[in-house]
């Protein structure tokens, strides 16, 4: 087995347990633009980074909301959706709003306000789902 097809596989295990769906929606709208894009996320991302060890899933999605945080409101689609594969790794949302707050030391008020208002709003959006 190559090692970029075990990253693949690896990549799959772990997007199977954050959103089964995500290979399909990134395929749908990006591999008409950038070929292959969805499984190269999944490989890259998710097999050569998810899943090395020493973090676990949990605290690697954590890490994730934050740095999308710090990035700042352009990245609240992104945001939104790592905040819900966050909460799909086993975190509360009381985790998530405190990994967000955190950030306002080292990215300021406006980037930690633009992401407790994203998690604000997925939160929203889920509870009216339920």
């Amino acid at each position: 087995m190559t090692e970029t097809k075990s990253a693949l596989e690896a990549g799959r295990k772990i997007v199977a347990i954050l959103n089964p769906e995500l290979e399909g929606q990134l395929s749908e709208k990006y591999d008409g633009l950038v070929s292959d894009f969805a499984e190269t996320l999944v490989e890259w991302g998710y097999g050569r980074h998810y899943a090395r060890p020493g973090l676990d899933l949990k605290t690697r999605q954590l890490c994730t909301i934050s740095a999308l945080t710090v990035l700042g409101g352009q990245t609240s689609p992104q945001l939104k959706i790592n905040i819900r594969h966050t909460l799909a790794a086993g975190a509360t949302r009381t985790e998530v709003v405190e990994a967000i707050w955190q950030m306002a030391v080292y990215g300021g008020l406006p980037a930690a306000i633009n992401g407790l208002n994203a998690a604000q709003e997925l939160f929203d959006e889920m509870d009216q789902a339920a």
